[in-house]
């Protein structure tokens, strides 16, 4: 990895993709230690080191800490996440929509880009205005009034909109996806925070060094896994038929399809931790925490980020995304026909519809088994800690999640990288 990133660094339009990189990564850090006016930060802070093990937790830990300080960032790209799911569920539930994004070509992608942006401030708003609520209905305003409250909510929406934006330009001119980078980041600038309150943690008997070193172990292990998972694949045996144009002679080779096992990457991961998040953001714009008295107060402290209804669901949720994310990223009919036109055939079945329907076949075992992997990786430690309270105040249940999308999201700005190189002839940490 550290050999790639030293070769790409030797080209020019590489590190200067790098440097871009890393400079809006600098002003997604300095936007993230800005507090919205108004807001009595130090109070807000105190609130939620109560709710560690809750959603909001979880919500913090995607923000880089931001949500919990009332940063201009605090949304961080939950919006965008949102937005993005709704959006591609519809394309698949309206036929104009669907028309739009696979027919009309580069044209009909910028139209849902802008239908998302434009989703992504409207969400920006709602969210926004949810947390307003939350902070106000427990008393860490400075100042009580309409102005402080649509300050406030703009500010939170600006937030979310310029991160969107930010993660547009890495995607355009930077290194790997945009949005993901910011997420890596944001998981990353958390680790100091967490290794710290681990061995407050051991000072003060919570936890034990039997249960850190486990977990230590346990990372190392699930880190190991990611790689091995990532770059697996399931290859499909392809022959060509020979053929004659003028006086020479074509095809007649074999090659194979490959199959990603884990073909969707850390989007299964984000979709179903943003969707499982949901609840708590919808409650939170009637000012209703696990805290609450009611039923809905109870519902959010059986369903937390430490529970084994959240375990259940979250698993469920992975699986959902990650056949979701297959069938929209490899269409057998679609490479069927491919191959057809191309005189290309597996052995053993005919062109056409046999073709398409065993690559169905083994896409969809292939898709189980990385949709088991992903989900056991991000639910087994929330699951202990739901037995193991040495285990959930050490957070736990937070570190599969967190570790599928760090390692992940690195590996494919690796893989990035690699395709960069491969033109110029540089050899890379994935070869």
């Amino acid at each position: 990895m550290f050999q790639t990133i030293r070769n790409a660094w030797k080209i020019e339009e590489l590190r200067k993709k790098i440097l871009f990189t890393l400079l809006i990564i600098l002003l997604y850090r300095i936007g993230n230690s800005i507090p919205v006016p108004y807001v009595a930060v130090e109070a807000l802070r105190d609130y939620f080191n109560t709710l560690q093990n809750t959603v909001f937790g979880l919500y913090n830990v995607m923000s880089g800490g931001a949500f919990s300080s009332a940063t201009v960032f605090a949304l961080s790209i939950q919006p965008y996440i949102n937005a993005s799911i709704i959006l591609q569920l519809l394309c698949i539930a309206i036929p104009a929509l669907e028309r739009m994004s696979k027919d009309e070509g580069e044209e009909g992608k910028k139209k849902i880009a802008a239908i998302t942006r434009y989703s992504t401030v409207v969400l920006g708003l709602l969210m926004g205005f949810g947390y307003y609520v939350l902070i106000r209905n427990n008393g860490m305003l400075n100042t009580s009034g309409v102005w402080p409250g649509i300050v406030i909510v703009m500010t939170f929406t600006a937030g979310s909109a310029l991160l969107m934006w930010l993660g547009e330009q890495i995607t355009e001119f930077g290194v790997g996806n945009g949005i993901s980078m910011i997420l890596f980041a944001s998981i990353v600038s958390r680790f100091p925070t967490g290794i710290a309150n681990m061995f407050r943690n051991i000072s003060m008997g919570t936890t034990t060094w039997y249960a850190v070193v486990l977990m230590l172990l346990g990372a190392l292990a699930i880190i190991v896994l990611i790689v091995l998972v990532t770059n697996a694949e399931r290859r499909i045996q392809v022959q060509y038929s020979k053929r004659v144009v003028g006086r020479k002679m074509y095809g007649g080779q074999s090659t194979h399809l490959p199959m990603k096992v884990n073909m969707s990457g850390v989007m299964p991961v984000i979709f179903a931790q943003s969707i499982s998040t949901l609840p708590a953001t919808i409650l939170m714009f009637f000012g209703i925490t696990q805290e609450s008295t009611g039923f809905w107060g109870g519902f959010l402290r059986v369903f937390n980020s430490t529970s084994v209804l959240y375990a259940i669901i979250y698993f469920l949720l992975i699986i959902f995304f990650s056949y979701f994310y297959s069938t929209i990223q490899f269409n057998p009919i679609e490479i069927a026909n491919n191959l057809k036109k191309n005189g290309g055939f597996i052995p053993g079945f005919r062109a056409g519809k046999p073709t398409s329907e065993f690559i169905r076949k083994v896409l969809n075992k292939v898709t189980l088994f990385g949709a088991i992997y992903l989900s056991i990786i991000a639910v087994v430690p929330i699951l202990i800690s739901c037995f193991s309270e040495s285990a959930a105040n050490s957070g736990i249940s937070l570190g599969g999640t967190s570790i599928i999308i760090v390692v992940g999201v690195a590996l494919e700005t690796v893989k990035a990288l690699e395709g960069q190189m491969l033109m110029r002839h540089y050899k890379g940490f994935l070869e």
